[in-house]
């Protein structure tokens, strides 16, 4: 069952601009010209109940205006969106009682208070039961691990530890959808794992449906079933994670370095730089084998340093967009 639905959406901003010459004067100040930008142009998609989907594109592509809309903050130059079978921009109120969002640099945590407090006052905002909070609180706490940090101030509190709390908070009133924006920008690799599992844990338990923004192909990989792909304001694709890790996701970079210069001489291992004691490797998965790769690069000499990377998400989503009608698959060689 959909439970977002959105239909030929479109958002037009109307942007001052300046005429050669006219920079500083009268005319420029009381008669300013305009130009239409279209940050979101006639798109659709659908989101079943329960799914984990990624929605992702480029910075400027059309991610946070989309999302916006979708949650009542922005109003749509043409087009429909229904979430919860609501129109976001009629029922914005209502809507928010059953959605919950973690954007970027955008806290609901209050800075200088700690999270209890914050809890405490989104609680009262969302008209919950005293006794109903107190145990969604319990519950929280120990979900997401946050029992010590409840009463440090947010503000004291490192970046991984403020997600955490974020995200607890976003699911205070048990929302039937969150929006998570950035939810690992910036942590390590450690607490980013961390922050995936809670993700899970969350859809797997209270059957939350979550829509997802990020630009590390990791989280895409191990959360969602399917990406929806946006560039300049239109849907470029919409596909499965398994057919996209296929055609797209299947290029991985080795790194390796030696404790002294090798010499490779094989066919088989596709070498894309290699400089001093180092060298660099580009595996195709769906063709080669990584661990018979890595066992024949162990074979030349003694190894110092090793680490396997993937092509950035942004290089990804540039080629789509740029070859997707031609059918072509993604080879980088840098």
């Amino acid at each position: 069952m959909s439970i977002i639905k959105v239909d030929n959406l479109c958002k037009t901003f109307r942007v001052k601009t300046k005429e050669e010459g006219l920079r500083g004067s009268i005319k420029s100040v009381f008669s300013p010209v305009y130009r239409e930008v279209k940050a979101v142009n006639n798109i659709s998609f659908e989101v079943e109940k329960g799914e984990i989907l990624a929605f992702i594109g480029p910075n400027g592509a059309g991610k946070s205006t989309t999302i916006k809309m979708m949650t009542g903050i922005l109003y749509p130059s043409d087009g429909k969106v229904q979430v919860l079978g609501m129109d976001p921009s009629l029922d914005r109120k209502k809507l928010s009682y059953k959605i919950g969002t973690v954007f970027g640099q955008k806290s609901q945590l209050w800075f200088h208070l700690p999270p209890v407090d914050s809890f405490n006052l989104l609680g009262n905002i969302y008209e919950i039961d005293r006794t109903k909070l107190k145990k969604r609180i319990e519950f929280l706490k120990e979900v997401f691990e946050i029992g010590e940090l409840m009463d440090v101030p947010v503000r004291k509190l490192s970046l991984g530890q403020r997600i955490r709390c974020e995200i607890a908070a976003s699911i205070l009133h048990e929302p039937e959808i969150i929006f998570l924006d950035e939810p690992t920008i910036g942590l390590d690799v450690v607490v980013k794992q961390r922050i995936r599992e809670l993700i899970l844990q969350l859809n797997r338990e209270e059957k939350t449906t979550i829509f997802l923004t990020s630009h590390d192909a990791g989280d895409i990989e191990q959360l969602c079933k399917r990406a929806i792909i946006i560039n300049h304001g239109e849907v470029v694709l919409n596909e499965t994670i398994k057919n996209l890790k296929y055609d797209y996701l299947n290029k991985k970079v080795i790194s390796i370095k030696y404790n002294e210069p090798v010499n490779i001489d094989d066919c088989n291992i596709n070498i894309i730089k290699s400089k001093d004691n180092g060298i660099k490797v580009q595996v195709n998965t769906a063709k080669q084998d990584i661990e018979e790769v890595l066992t024949r690069l162990i074979s030349y000499g003694k190894v110092t340093d090793i680490t396997i990377s993937e092509p950035p998400m942004e290089e990804i989503i540039a080629y789509i967009y740029q070859h997707k009608k031609a059918g072509d698959k993604l080879e980088i060689t840098s």
